[in-house]
């Protein structure tokens, strides 16, 4: 998997908090942003597999 150049542009406060995170984890700001947003995805992702499979068992929604 190849990789691209995402550009963000971020309030000074915010960069100061993403890289007090960073730190806090040994992690430069770019591998913090990156992990983060994979995390996220994965929390949807499975989010929407529970969902269907509880669609699929025709079990009620649970929130």
């Amino acid at each position: 998997m190849g990789s691209t150049v995402l550009s963000l542009r971020v309030d000074g406060e915010l960069l100061d908090r993403l890289r007090q995170h960073a730190a806090k984890r040994g992690m430069s700001v770019q591998d913090y942003v990156v992990r983060t947003l994979i995390r996220d995805d994965f929390d949807e992702r499975f989010k929407t597999a529970v969902d269907e499979t509880q669609k699929f068992y025709g079990a009620e929604e649970v929130t």
